[in-house]
């Protein structure tokens, strides 16, 4: 067996592959952005590879994949599954593994405290791989923090340079993959299928709050397509009154065209989530669903306080529909697109939101093919 060092030309839908004592762990933020904002939740879900794979060329009937991956275990919640490698040859699922042992977070749901024991890698192995010279995508899991310790095939691999255009996608846990089942099922990676671009997904679960690394990030970063799916986190946290968040877009998409000023650059509001349509934030858990062993959400704040600037998904969704108008006046490049349009009140009809606050993997599919016809084959179709 031949050892390939992994390195950042294997990867793609990472921004740096961070050394370490036994390989590699893939970030989808660089390291002056994670020393900005030294935050539990955000350093965990950046770590965790949505839409990160290794791509390579070969002619390997054998593929051997050393991995650390970090998992979650929610104090009185229901057990998560394991993480899913999606492994592709020549765009089509080959076959699908999991990591059942690793490290272990287990989190306190109501403080957030996290304590870690560690684990040891493990081994997936690939085999019975045709012969012949092919592309093959080990797609890592979208919900688990995966060091990459050691790749070994019998015969040499080499990088794959791709000539399609670069979508980079920044939005909440939706966007990440909450709900979805392995990691070319989210809706940003199915949408880039069919669409046949390259995906950065920048998707940060709990915790799209309209940072302005985010948007440094993406300014810094090579991109053919843009877009931003903005809201929903800001609500969870009710961390922004009406007279801030007006502005914090401005700077967001100010930043991003500072690198990308004629960029086809997409501002997508939140898809229908009735517990926050007209409620406001925070969210908070649902207790007595926690004591029946389930992950449910509620919202807590006030509606009676919308007039002195408190958010919801509906305030949010005017307001970003006149910021976009109003700039796209200039910007001929910018372009909104109602989230509800993804998902709206017929689709939580035939398929609620699993928690009241993350679609289901049927509505990962539903909303990656809205997105395709709407967006692909329409304002990004140029």
């Amino acid at each position: 067996m031949i050892t390939t060092p992994i390195t950042i030309d294997l990867l793609r839908g990472a921004l740096e592959a961070e050394p370490t004592e036994r390989g590699v762990v893939p970030h989808r933020l660089p390291a002056w952005a994670r020393a900005q904002y030294d935050d539990a939740q955000t350093s965990m879900v950046e770590s965790q590879p949505s839409g990160v794979r290794l791509v390579f060329s070969t002619r390997a009937t054998v593929i051997e994949l050393d991995t650390l991956p970090t998992k979650r275990d929610y104090t009185g919640a229901p057990p998560r599954p394991d993480g899913v490698y999606d492994v592709l040859v020549d765009g089509q699922l080959f076959t699908q593994l999991t990591a059942p042992a690793g490290n272990v977070i287990t989190i306190d749901l109501m403080t957030g405290a996290g304590e870690t024991r560690q684990g040891e890698p493990q081994t997936l192995q690939i085999t019975g791989l045709p012969a012949a010279t092919k592309t093959v995508e080990i797609w890592l899991p979208h919900d688990e923090t995966t060091e990459l310790v050691a790749l070994r095939t019998d015969a040499p691999v080499e990088p794959v340079p791709t000539s399609r255009r670069v979508w980079i996608h920044h939005g909440s846990s939706i966007s990440h993959g909450s709900n979805a089942t392995h990691p070319t099922g989210t809706w940003p990676a199915l949408a880039a299928a069919q669409a046949g671009v390259e995906l950065v997904n920048l998707g940060f679960g709990g915790s799209a709050y309209l940072q302005p690394f985010f948007a440094r990030t993406i300014r810094d970063t090579p991109a053919d397509l843009i877009s931003v799916k903005l809201g929903i986190n800001v609500v969870n946290s009710d961390g922004l009154r009406l007279r801030s968040f007006t502005p914090a877009v401005h700077g967001f998409l100010d930043t991003i065209r500072d690198g990308h000023p004629d960029t086809p650059l997409l501002v997508v509001s939140p898809i229908l989530c009735p517990i926050h349509e007209d409620t406001p934030g925070p969210t908070g858990w649902d207790l007595s669903a926690l004591a029946a062993g389930e992950l449910r959400f509620v919202a807590t704040g006030n509606p009676e306080e919308i007039p002195a600037g408190k958010l919801t998904l509906s305030v949010i969704r005017a307001e970003l529909a006149r910021i976009v108008a109003q700039r796209a006046a200039s910007d001929p490049n910018l372009h909104y697109l109602d989230g509800r349009e993804l998902y709206g009140e017929a689709d939580n009809a035939t398929h609620p939101l699993a928690d009241d606050l993350h679609p289901g993997p049927e509505s990962h599919e539903v909303m990656a093919a809205r997105f395709t016809e709407e967006v692909f084959k329409g304002v990004f179709s140029g």
